[in-house]
């Protein structure tokens, strides 16, 4: 997929890996894995490589060896580790020539067929041909990676395989460039006729409209217009659809032959498996060629020596105030990026000034009031040579502009000249500490994705791996006197600046529809130009269409023997059972207890159960969670408790929590989920915490009413580019909250529901009446979740040690005994009439749309199902993934142009889905997937198609985890061991006749019980005479009208999609 180009700008918690460390269980084989002695030494020549360097990194419990190839001089860095969840990446050096997507586009098409596999799409075929656990093609602002990563090592060499013809041999033919990256054709070839003329002529393409969608999505458009300014040397490698359409067929196969070549790329590898397997298989494919000069450029940002200002039109927000929607951010260039301590030093002095609530700059700008989050681009970005701080922020009027530069710049001078607070420094290194020993399951992909962009930028990676020596060097600097608020002085006191400002344009979505409307025309008559009428051009354009829609369908009946695959077999059909244990403590509370390796950790979730709560209510949880670690106490403000929340914890959460009967969809459970992580010493400090932030926090101080609101604000602000970025997940949320109470739960907490609840809350204005009322119903909140813990409505899980177990019951219990004990009066509220009164019952079936200022739509279909426990259950699950690799995605994606579709089963809550993703023709879609049950029924399924189907549900279902959720299943939901074993036995054993039986029935039930929603731009087939039901998201006025403008011209199902 296109990679967020925002993606490199490192988080502001600055310790690079720090999220993604794992720890040996095994010392003997930790040993034997990354033992430099028992490893290849500096010197060595194997298949065509040199080693150059080695390294042993024991407090990431790493080796690296760093080797050229000989005859190209590629790059080629193995990480050895005690992990068997093995990763590849191979990628290379793609400046972007122009702002035509070349990058982004070849991406796609390097994966639709190569020498060795010269079948349609095989990245695609793969996909359900494997067990792996990601998968997947990124690019980037100036690079292209293809990862994947697996615990299978015959998976991994199948795929290694796959992914080195794909990029250093694809066929790129001209009918898979047309495909993913643009043409123009009629909307829906089959119904289209030379009558039309042009009028049923637009543009396609996967590339195109993805980008479409991108562009919609005010969030990404801010940081890729800044993006173009700051370094305009290296151009939009996603693509600009305004540009796309003059990208040419040879211009992308030269971009390949200039770029896609061993001397361009760098390879890296990680895990247990030997490296000398992977060298042989590398060496037979690099030594095909020869040393060629790559264009390995460093593109560098523009000289500042003066501020300068760059002011772009975008659109309007119709979820928020139109006069406060502007965005406005200043830059800096910092130090040089290969200067590691330096830029460690400045990551740590730049988090202290943005993270959290009681940061320098968040109360500069957002508590003061003028505006209400940070921009995209806002944070320390090391992922250039040149290093770049940008502070900003959006929902800001048009006169309060030019404040925004006046309070970053004079918040710094005073941050300065005060100084670093020594205790922030310390809470942000115990923060790294802790990352050392927290185990994730997805280490290696974290490290190849974090080393791959700075080693494309000139930084060598064994410099990035320098962990304890990075951090001694930053120790013994910090130890001077005013180092950091040197730093800060260095590069920040002065006026070298980019101000960077997008306003809000009423026609922005009209003059986009307009533009794209006259670039067609201009392609249609280039098209004409080339025939002898304009009769025949039409009808040329037709016939291409529907030649590639002859090419597209002969996949489906075409021989994929030569991929590669797993089989079933290769799936265990006992899985090792996670132990845990379970007792009891004061008040009934029931606790699980796993007991296991965890670094001196310990991890603790507790769930607080409501009893019949209001809906009211519960659409508010999610902003009493946020309140919570917002407004403060009496005695500490929120700042206090940040600082010793870093010092003493690895975080600690509060969440609303919700889940279905495994035993009965129907049937549901909701709460308030608290949680945290701290070293075992530590824990009675988290404890404290967190009874602390939960009793004491102070909703009706005079503050808390403006952070509530400022809450509010920030959460309707960029909504709907929220929207856009998961407007399937939306789609899908609306479509199942009529079929269960548990999906109405997850709609109203996680919802458009939830969306339109917060931006009616947050365009309150100051109405004193209506904030006491919602600070009333808050601590109501509040007060049922401690009453709930008093009477034993509440069950706890903790993950440590099995030495710790006894001091980790004792500071549970008095956790649970204080806080208990507290005794908060509910406060009267005035409740809703009914609970229909806060939101109409949501439709069990039936067709609702929603308008959005979106180019592409989105779109769900759910039906309900069976509960977890039901055989009837593995069928759906396999059927899911038959339609998503055999019919979905071939006709939805492929044809159809959208981005991304599928099916799923939510088989805990019950429910059979279908979605398309930036889909530019849902009508076809909508059909496709009333449809597709009886296509399933009446197919005869192969044995092969059966066995890949399999593969793909237990990707995610044997997919490594980390030690932090080990035995969450059963403590969340109520899954036991015993019905997962069940599950996995019906899943390993479903026929052909069960495929036929549920899809028969699924077919009866789409037409019957399905709800369908659609999210976008209204089409003409979206008539309400016809069915549909069009809901109102309170976009009214100016902002609606603009919307008008626009575009005239889980288990196994997650969106499968490439580049």
């Amino acid at each position: 997929m296109l990679a967020s180009l925002r993606s490199g700008r490192a988080p502001r918690l600055v310790a690079p890996y720090s999220r993604a460390l794992r720890q040996s269980t095994t010392r003997r084989n930790y040993a034997s894995v990354t033992d430099l002695s028992s490893l290849p030494q500096p010197g060595a020549q194997l298949h065509g490589f040199t080693l150059q360097r080695t390294k042993h990194v024991p407090e990431l419990e790493l080796s690296a060896l760093l080797f050229q190839h000989d005859k190209t001089g590629a790059d080629y860095l193995h990480v050895a580790r005690e992990d068997k969840n093995n990763v590849f990446s191979i990628g290379f050096k793609t400046n972007p020539p122009d702002a035509t997507g070349v990058p982004h586009i070849l991406e796609h098409v390097t994966l639709c067929g190569s020498e060795k596999y010269p079948v349609r799409d095989p990245f695609f075929k793969m996909l359900p041909r494997s067990l792996q656990n990601f998968m997947n093609a990124f690019t980037s602002s100036d690079y292209t990676m293809y990862p994947f990563a697996t615990t299978n090592a015959q998976d991994f060499k199948n795929l290694m395989g796959v992914y080195l013809d794909a990029t250093l041999h694809p066929l790129l033919k001209r009918s898979d460039f047309v495909q993913e990256g643009w043409r123009v054709g009629p909307e829906n070839p089959q119904n289209s006729s030379d009558e039309q003329g042009a009028k049923d002529l637009v543009f396609k393409g996967v590339v195109y409209n993805e980008m479409k969608g991108q562009m919609s999505d005010a969030t990404y458009l801010y940081y890729i217009r800044f993006h173009e300014h700051i370094i305009p040397a290296l151009n939009n490698s996603g693509g600009d659809p305004q540009k796309m359409t003059e990208l040419t067929y040879d211009q992308l196969r030269n971009f390949h032959k200039e770029h896609y070549h061993p001397s361009n790329g760098k390879i890296m590898t990680y895990g247990d498996q030997p490296v000398e397997a992977h060298l042989e298989m590398l060496g037979e494919q690099l030594d095909r060629f020869s040393k060629m000069n790559g264009d390995m450029e460093i593109k560098l940002p523009i000289s500042l020596d003066g501020p300068r200002q760059v002011t772009v039109q975008g659109p309007i927000d119709p979820l928020t105030p139109p006069e406060a929607q502007f965005k406005t951010s200043t830059t800096w260039l910092m130090g040089d990026t290969n200067d590691i301590v330096e830029s460690f030093a400045l990551n740590i002095a730049t988090s202290i000034l943005l993270d959290g609530y009681g940061s320098p700059i968040y109360r500069a700008l957002v508590e003061s009031g003028l505006g209400t989050d940070f921009t995209p681009n806002t944070g320390y970005d090391t992922s250039g040579r040149k290093a770049i701080l940008s502070v900003g922020l959006n929902g800001v009027t048009e006169e309060n502009v030019p404040k925004v530069k006046e309070a970053v710049s004079a918040t710094l001078k005073e941050t300065i000249e005060k100084g670093l607070d020594k205790q922030k420094v310390d809470g942000l290194l115990h923060q790294l500490e802790l990352g050392l020993k927290h185990k994730t399951a997805k280490f290696g992909l974290n490290l190849i994705t974090r080393l791959k962009p700075q080693w494309f930028s000139g930084i060598d990676p064994f410099d990035a791996l320098q962990w304890n020596s990075v951090v001694d060097q930053f120790k013994a600097e910090y130890a001077k006197p005013g180092y950091l608020e040197g730093l800060l002085e260095k590069h920040l006191m002065n006026d070298n600046t980019l101000t960077f400002t997008m306003t809000p344009s009423q026609s922005y979505g009209a003059d986009l529809a307009a533009e794209e409307a006259q670039r067609l025309e201009a392609k249609i008559a280039q098209a004409v130009k080339q025939f002898p009428s304009e009769q025949e051009a039409h009808k040329h354009l037709r016939e291409r269409e529907l030649e590639l829609l002859e090419e597209q369908q002969s996949d489906q009946t075409e021989n994929l023997d030569q991929l590669p695959t797993l089989h079933v077999s290769d799936v265990p059909r006992q899985v090792e059972r996670v132990e845990v244990r379970d007792s009891t403590l004061a008040a009934n509370t029931k606790v699980q207890w796993r007991e296991t390796s965890t670094n001196g950790l310990t991890y603790f979730r507790a769930l607080s159960l409501f009893k019949d709560l209001p809906d009211e209510l519960r659409m508010l949880v999610p902003l009493f969670c946020d309140s919570l670690m917002r407004i403060g106490t009496k005695d500490k403000s929120m700042e206090e408790l940040e600082d010793m929340i870093k010092l003493k914890t690895g975080g600690i959460t509060f969440g609303y929590h919700a889940t279905a009967s495994p035993l009965d969809f129907h049937k549901a459970e909701e709460g308030l989920s608290l949680s945290g992580y701290a070293l075992d010493r530590n824990v009675p400090a988290m404890y404290e915490l967190l009874q602390t932030v939960l009793l004491e926090t102070d909703f009706d101080s005079p503050k808390a009413h403006k952070m509530i609101k400022q809450l509010l604000q920030s959460g309707a602000s960029g909504a709907v580019d929220a929207i856009a970025s998961s407007g399937h997940g939306y789609a899908t949320r609306y479509a199942n909250a009529g079929l269960s109470s548990y999906g109405k739960m997850v709609e109203q907490t996680a919802g458009l529901t939830q969306v339109k609840l917060i931006a009616s809350l947050a365009s309150a204005e100051d109405n004193a009446d209506a904030m006491a009322e919602l600070v009333a119903k808050l601590r109501a909140i509040q007060a049922l979740a401690v009453a709930e813990m008093r009477d034993g409505g509440v069950r706890a899980a903790i993950t440590c040690g099995a030495e710790t177990s006894g001091s980790n019951e004792e500071a549970l219990r008095k956790f649970l005994q204080t806080t208990a004990s507290a005794d908060l009066a509910t406060p009267a509220y005035q409740q809703a009439a009914s609970q229909q009164q806060t939101h109409p019952e949501y439709p069990a079936t039936g067709r609702t749309f929603f308008d959005f200022p979106y180019q592409v739509s989105y779109s769900a279909l759910s039906v309900p199902t069976v509960p977890y426990t039901d055989p009837a259950a593995a069928p759906l699950t396999i059927l899911a993934g038959l339609l998503t690799h055999k019919h979905l995605l071939h006709e939805i994606r492929e044809k159809g142009g959208a981005y991304g579709a599928g099916a799923n089963t939510r088989t805990l809550s019950g429910v059979f889905g279908m979605f398309s993703y930036r889909d530019p023709n849902p009508e076809n879609t909508m059909r496709i997937m009333s449809d597709a049950a009886r296509w399933a029924a009446e197919r005869e399924w192969s044995d092969r198609e059966m066995e890949e189907a399999k593969l793909s549900t237990f990707q995610g279902i044997d997919a490594p985890i980390s030690v932090s959720r080990e035995g969450m299943t059963q403590f969340l939901s109520g899954v036991t061991p015993e019905m997962e074993q069940q599950r996995r036995e019906w899943l390993l054993d479903v026929d052909k006749a069960q495929i036929r039986e549920a899809a028969e029935k699924l077919a009866v039930d789409i037409k019957e019980k399905s709800a369908v929603v659609l999210l976008g731009k209204k089409k003409d087939f979206v008539k309400e005479s016809e069915g549909w039901v069009v809901r109102d998201m309170g976009m009214a006025g100016k902002a609606a009208q603009e919307a008008d403008g626009v575009s005239e011209a889980s288990e196994n199902g997650a969106v499968a999609s490439v580049g």
